[in-house]
């Protein structure tokens, strides 16, 4: 199987303006849940992997065919993307592995810099018909070894985002209105007004990091106002871990391969109520 761009199902999304998940994926089991849930729900499926997730799985080609492998009944599109990455060789390693999308992330570089690091890459993936997403402003919180601090300053300049999406000719933007990787300590409130102010000067579909516990009614007023994709990690891998808990907790428990099966199935229904929420269905 070819995965699918996934700039086609961001125009999926935005014609039916809605947006779609992309969840994470560090196991064979991860990826099942995703790519059932997308299946009964006839939702395209977008993964994300980071290298340290693509570590778990054989790196970049193990990746590619762990995900082949759970995605071989698949009758929905399924695109795979790399998350977060900081070198033009890393991306150009997973586009040749396999990859149909690539984040290059350098908005912790100069503005300058960022726009010549991701034009490097949007020249290389494109002439292989492959999505490239780029990122300005910076979340806070943890993602793989880059810690984030600090307010609004750190969100994206509308002005500043035209202007990168013009010079670098990215397929879609990851935007910082708010959100933070990893669980929120307090409560977030997005930044609506700023988001609305980007979307009226970028042509290109926005994306949200930082989707684990973002209040649901956040998420759909950004959706609203021009979000896309929502990545969804740490809501993802708290329910494998829980699911564990909660399975050692009932009578009779035993270490037997019905853990893993319960995680996939954890897993799977969070994400299709993650799915169902996207997509403003009850």
């Amino acid at each position: 199987m070819k995965f699918a761009p996934m700039k086609e199902i961001l125009k999926l999304a935005e014609e039916q303006k809605v947006a779609y998940g992309a969840f994470v994926t560090v196991s064979y089991e991860t990826a099942l849940a995703a790519i059932e849930a997308g299946s009964e729900l006839n939702c395209p499926v977008i993964f994300i992997t980071g290298t340290d997730c693509c570590d778990l799985m054989g790196g970049f080609e193990g990746t590619v065919e762990t995900v082949k492998r759970a995605a071989a009944n698949s009758k929905v599109p399924i695109a795979l993307h790399l998350d977060h990455c900081r070198t033009y060789e890393e991306c150009v390693q997973a586009i040749q592995a396999g990859y149909s999308s690539v984040m290059i992330d350098g908005s912790s570089l100069p503005f300058e810099e960022n726009i010549a690091l991701t034009k490097k890459v949007v020249d290389y993936a494109h002439t292989l018909g492959i999505t490239v997403e780029g990122e300005l402003g910076k979340l806070v919180g943890e993602e793989g070894n880059l810690v984030v601090k600090g307010p609004e300053g750190a969100q994206t300049d509308p002005q500043e985002a035209k202007e990168f999406v013009e010079r670098t000719g990215v397929d879609c933007l990851a935007v910082s209105i708010g959100t933070q990787h990893g669980h929120y300590i307090a409560a977030p409130q997005l930044n609506i007004e700023r988001l609305k102010a980007i979307q009226e000067v970028v042509e290109v579909p926005l994306v949200l990091h930082g989707g684990s516990g973002t209040p649901i009614d956040q998420v759909q007023e950004s959706i609203r106002n021009g979000i896309r994709k929502i990545n969804v990690a740490t809501d993802v891998l708290t329910a494998v871990a829980n699911s564990f808990e909660e399975l050692k907790k009932q009578p009779g428990f035993k270490y037997n391969t019905a853990m893993f099966i319960n995680s996939k199935n954890a897993a799977k229904e969070l994400i299709k109520g993650k799915m169902k929420d996207f997509r403003f269905e009850k």
